[in-house]
């Protein structure tokens, strides 16, 4: 089994193992860096750009057959358009479920706040019925 990964992040090693052990993935592929970059720096201003997506969509067809799991996580607009595409090719998209920290000092009458996420699992999309 396989799993791509479109992220504008690396994957913790938590999600790698979940990957392996209660997905039965065999190999991970990371997005290319090229379209990485596409991925990471999608513009909040003007129409929705469906020929940078389609780029994404292109890399996913040459990359990964039916059932295969793709990881999608990134501008809301863009998750959208690539999980529809997977539901409706027979690809598996997947998201990962985080739990939040929020840990809040006092130091010399500042406070600091910082949040921790922490990998949970991972969930299919699901299309509504």
């Amino acid at each position: 089994m396989k799993m791509l990964v479109i992220l504008s992040h690396e994957l913790l090693e938590e999600q790698i193992k979940e990957a392996n052990e209660k997905l039965n993935v065999d190999l991970i592929v990371e997005i290319p860096s090229e379209l990485k970059k596409i991925w990471g720096n999608i513009s909040p201003e003007g129409p929705f750009p469906v020929d940078l997506v389609e780029k994404i969509i292109k890399w996913i067809n040459e990359n990964a057959k039916e059932e295969d799991y793709v990881l999608v996580q990134g501008d809301f607009g863009a998750t959208y358009y690539v999980v529809d595409y997977c539901i409706k090719s027979g690809r598996v998209p997947i998201y990962a479920t985080t739990n939040r920290e929020v840990e809040e000092r006092i130091e010399n009458g500042v406070t600091r706040i910082e949040r921790v996420f922490k990998h949970v699992n991972f969930r299919k999309y699901l299309p509504h019925k």
